[in-house]
């Protein structure tokens, strides 16, 4: 099978959606697929490997530094490379819905290949970031139908990261099948020790506590400040930030903050880490917060959960990382300090079941193995190509029992 995966910055670092692209391609050429990548040049490393169907890398005037804040960039959507890699192909898997995108779209509808697709982004990352939470609500409903319109009704299957994206998509009545499967982790060993270290249990030790995310307006890094502010073992934190973006100066001020101000003993570390650096990171750490309350999966809190830290995720209509939670005491509402707060001092106050409970959380997501999700794509692109063939509309996903179930009517309001 001959898989057209369409991304824009390929081999883009510190980006969740290319950093997914990627793992998911290896994992296909690893189950013995053909893939190859149609995106915009490698930037990263000018001598390093270089995408199959290479196009030119796009610069936006005005939006530019802050796309560059999130290590992002978009690919030129002109040329012959664009048919020539859609005649290559079987099945055009599309990662995000952006001009290049459209292009290949449009080419793979002219040649009859069938179109499928990974739901990666919810419009109010994008949005909130160029024009802040409060006003961009009504724009994030228009670029939503837009996308749904456009391009998600010409697809035949859909791939939605957790249930709450599907839920999202059945609201506005897609026409693709969407099925809900997870991006999938990569099988990482537990550097975590099965017996806790001689001063676990020692009152006075540093409590570390990390936040692994990208420093943004969504991922709302303030209401983890605000809950340390209100716990009883503020003076014990040992913060950690893990990550970079537009807010980075910003957030890491505030995080000063909390140290100038005594609330914390010991200075917050803000940083970006490779891959090794965050399993050992996370391998050492008493508890792991993530606040983001726009959220498609959340790929960095469960990358952490298999060094069995336990988490404590926000649960938000547009976040699905609530999904990993294995009970109530590991979620708070969104923006919620207070419940937060109460919530990281449970978890201080009982360390025994906090180093037991890891351990549950890091056998968790051996279910989430990117091996088992990459089969599961593997079925859908054969069906994709099956149903085109046959020009029927497609058929359920196999692994997804839940996607049989016709969309329900409602009088919420979408958005």
């Amino acid at each position: 099978m001959k898989i057209l995966f369409v991304v824009n910055n390929y081999f883009c670092k510190g980006n969740g959606l290319d950093e997914s692209a990627r793992r998911t391609v290896q994992a296909l050429r690893d189950a013995g697929q053909e893939v190859r990548v149609l995106s915009g040049p490698n930037l990263e490393d000018l001598n390093g490997p270089h995408p199959d169907f290479e196009m030119e890398n796009f610069h936006f005037p005005l939006m530019q530094p802050m796309l560059d804040s999130f290590g992002y960039n978009y690919a030129d959507w002109h040329g012959p490379k664009i048919e020539e890699a859609v005649r290559w192909a079987d099945v055009v898997h599309l990662e995000e819905t952006f001009f290049l995108h459209h292009a290949a779209m449009n080419w793979a509808k002219k040649l009859g290949k069938p179109i499928t697709g990974t739901y990666h982004v919810h419009p109010e990352n994008i949005i909130f970031n160029l024009f802040g939470r409060r006003v961009g609500f009504l724009t994030c409903q228009i670029l939503y139908r837009y996308w749904c319109r456009v391009f998600y009704d010409n697809y035949q299957y859909l791939q939605c990261p957790t249930e709450n994206v599907r839920q999202r998509l059945l609201r506005h009545r897609v026409k693709a099948h969407c099925f809900t499967l997870s991006n999938g982790v990569i099988p990482d060993k537990c550097i975590r020790p099965l017996t806790p270290p001689e001063d676990y249990l020692d009152e006075s030790r540093p409590l570390d506590l990390i936040y692994i995310g990208r420093t943004a307006i969504e991922k709302d890094q303030p209401t983890l400040y605000q809950a340390i502010r209100l716990s009883k073992y503020a003076k014990r934190i040992r913060l950690h930030i893990a990550g970079r973006g537009p807010k980075l100066e910003e957030y890491t001020r505030m995080a000063e903050k909390l140290y100038e101000d005594g609330v914390l003993n010991y200075k917050p570390v803000v940083g970006f880490y490779n891959r090794d650096e965050l399993r050992e990171l996370a391998a050492k750490a008493d508890l792991a917060v993530h606040c983001a309350f726009v959220e498609v999966e959340g790929m960095s809190i469960t990358e952490a959960m298999q060094q069995a830290v336990v988490p404590v995720i926000a649960t938000a209509r547009y976040s699905g990382t609530s999904t990993y939670a294995l009970d109530e005491r590991s979620v708070f509402p969104e923006g919620d300090a207070k419940t937060l707060a109460a919530r990281i001092d449970y978890w201080f106050d009982h360390p025994q079941k906090r180093w037991a409970m890891g351990f549950r959380y890091a056998e968790s997501m051996k279910k989430y193995e990117i091996a088992k999700c990459a089969q599961a794509l593997i079925e859908m692109f054969q069906k994709a190509i099956d149903a085109k063939k046959h020009e029927t509309h497609p058929l359920p996903h196999p692994l997804s029992a839940s996607a049989q179930r016709p969309a329900v009517k409602t009088n919420r309001r979408i958005a």
